[in-house]
């Protein structure tokens, strides 16, 4: 018998999870989304998360979820997987694998397709009703690149940031 310690992460837990601590550097009030894209050999090639374009300060931007278009978040926000994209290590991202903490609306998951990615694994569809999901669906479909779930095996996982001794 090896010893070897049991109750490691898998990779899918572990992409997720660097994911979701990317998200946590958002500063949107109401939706923190991050984005992890892992090589083929299991090698984190990109992260991202939701904010503003670069030297868009988000205390000059609106937040706001509700009212003019121009006067919400939505027309200058970059979602997590596009910044996980551009923020790539390499040039190259085919055959790599996204993880996101929703389910990529149809302008990422074009920037997904184009990229090379051909798997998205997701936490969470929670507008699989909306169009632009039903549009991504469609386009992962006609392109052949996979997309699952991500169904943990764990509630959570505590990262401590003092010694253990």
């Amino acid at each position: 018998m090896s010893g070897k310690r049991t109750g490691y992460l898998s990779w899918d837990e572990y992409f997720m999870a660097v994911a979701l601590l990317s998200g946590q550097r958002s500063k949107d009030p109401n939706t923190q989304v991050g984005a992890c894209v892992a090589h083929a050999r299991n090698r984190i090639v990109g992260v991202g998360y939701n904010g503003f374009p670069q030297g868009c300060s988000d205390d000059d931007l609106p937040w706001y979820r509700d009212g003019d278009y121009l006067d919400t978040k939505y027309p200058y926000v970059c979602h997590a997987e596009l910044n996980a994209v551009l923020n790539a290590t390499t040039g190259d991202l085919h055959n790599c694998r996204i993880y996101v903490a929703l389910f990529p609306c149809n302008e990422c998951t074009k920037v997904i397709i184009q990229s090379g990615n051909r798997e998205i694994i997701y936490l969470s569809d929670k507008y699989k009703d909306t169009d632009t999901v039903k549009a991504s669906k469609i386009m992962l479909d006609k392109s052949k690149t996979a997309y699952r779930q991500f169904v943990p095996e764990r509630q959570s996982i505590l990262l401590p940031f003092g010694s253990e001794d």
